[in-house]
């Protein structure tokens, strides 16, 4: 017997959508605190005895470890996502973010307990990022499971304008900071004040989770079947080409942003000795530009279909990524400024507006948590993480700009291949069990 039909009120969905862009908006808010901690000033706190080029690569690395936890997360929660619902995990996975980011906040140093507080700061990295391993695969689940699917593709591209959100409110600390702060305070006492402030956020976020509805697409699915693991049955699929073709789009958007929101505020700072403040408000204002570029990629996507807009934003990338490194590296404020804004809004922000729609169509109501999840961190892991470590040490091999550069189009040009290759999903009925391909 099918089950019956939910009905959710425009007032769920309401619900849902703010959700969904709060808990994204906390997660990525979350990490770019780290992520521009790291850049700036965890070298010198949790790092001290070793030079300004390896300082710089331990913190990157330090960053990339929360990464192989999400990988964790992502199994552990999607499986739990899929068999007993979205809303309750994503109830956990934002208290676990949450927590973690607010005891970074308070953290003693190197100078204060020695080799204890990088080994404390990896644990709290290692907690945070469980959490976040399948925050944003449930919130994109959950909220293009509400939309309805002529207007899935802005609505659930509210997940992204939150990974904007987060991204602003921690640049834009980040930036006062530097701005009103000396270094000798900042050192000092003022890098904590960000992640405790993160606090009062989670605490709204946990309320808000806990009085969301279910997934009205969760409720109707057929049953999986009596004591399956609903991962063995995402990884037992015969058809397992909409996870590697999920992962192809995902690589593109991930390692674009470890490069131009992590690496590059590091790079230019340290190794181009450019004023630091230059590359935080350049973010700022690539975020605040992202707040139509965002939505206005996700109405493209529901007007003229998913592929056609990913197609073009990845030859876009490939196309600007040599010019835009020659405008970054030029030591000019405004110059630095323009390209930022531009690889941001086209390489990161856009494409990331689309894959919030486009993987949850790829994939059935079965194992979508789980198969999202798993290519979200897979994709994060093999980009994200390792891409700002690599690019340290092949700009500090080289002596050169042009390594990133060549690392734009790679990232880039996979997520081309995967959108030639992959189905058109605009419209698609979420609630099959199977995946589109």
């Amino acid at each position: 017997m099918a089950p019956k039909a939910a009905t959710r009120t425009t007032s769920d969905l309401s619900k849902a959508a703010v959700s969904g862009w709060l808990g994204t908006a906390m997660e990525f808010m979350d990490f770019q605190l780290y992520s521009l901690a790291a850049a700036i000033v965890f070298n010198k706190l949790f790092f001290p005895e070793v030079s300004l080029a390896i300082g710089l690569i331990a913190a990157m690395a330090t960053y990339g470890v929360g990464y192989v936890a999400r990988l964790v997360g992502a199994i552990y929660f999607g499986r739990m996502g899929d068999r007993i619902g979205r809303k309750k995990v994503l109830f956990i996975t934002i208290a676990l973010m949450g927590a973690s980011t607010t005891l970074i906040g308070a953290l003693p140093t190197y100078e204060v307990i020695g080799i204890g507080a990088p080994i404390l700061l990896v644990v709290l990295r290692l907690i945070q990022g469980f959490g976040a391993g399948a925050e944003i695969a449930g919130a994109t689940v959950m909220l293009a499971e509400y939309a309805p699917a002529r207007r899935r593709g802005v609505i659930a591209s509210l997940v992204s304008l939150g990974t904007n959100s987060g991204t602003l409110a921690a640049s834009a600390l980040w930036a006062l900071l530097l701005g009103v702060l000396t270094e000798e305070q900042l050192l000092s006492w003022g890098w904590r004040l960000p992640f405790l402030l993160s606090f009062v956020l989670m605490i709204f976020a946990v309320w808000l989770r806990a009085n969301l509805k279910e997934s009205p697409v969760f409720e109707e699915r057929p049953a999986v079947g009596t004591g399956e693991s609903v991962l063995v049955a995402g990884l037992k699929q015969r058809k397992g080409k909409a996870f590697f073709l999920a992962l192809g789009l995902r690589f593109g958007q991930a390692g674009n942003s470890g490069l131009v929101q992590t690496f590059l505020v590091g790079y230019l700072g340290t190794t181009l000795l450019v004023d630091k403040a230059v590359p935080t408000a350049a973010i700022v204002y690539g975020s605040l530009i992202g707040f139509a570029t965002i939505p206005l990629v996700g109405f493209l996507g529901d007007r003229f279909g998913r592929r056609p807009i990913y197609i073009a934003l990845s030859a876009l990338t490939i196309v600007l990524a040599f010019p835009a490194m020659l405008m970054i590296t030029s030591g000019d404020a405004l110059v630095i400024t323009v390209a930022m804004i531009v690889a941001l809004n086209v390489g990161v922000l856009g494409l990331f507006a689309l894959e919030s729609v486009t993987m949850a169509e790829l994939f059935g109501s079965r194992t979508r948590f789980t198969q999202l999840a798993l290519a979200k961190e897979i994709g994060g892991i093999l980009a994200t993480a390792i891409g700002p470590v690599a690019a340290a040490t092949l700009t500090a091999a080289t002596g050169h700009w042009w390594p990133i550069a060549a690392m734009l189009v790679a990232y880039s040009l996979i997520t081309l291949v995967s959108a030639v290759l992959a189905p058109e999903t605009r419209g698609r009925d979420l609630v099959r069990l199977e995946d589109a391909v």
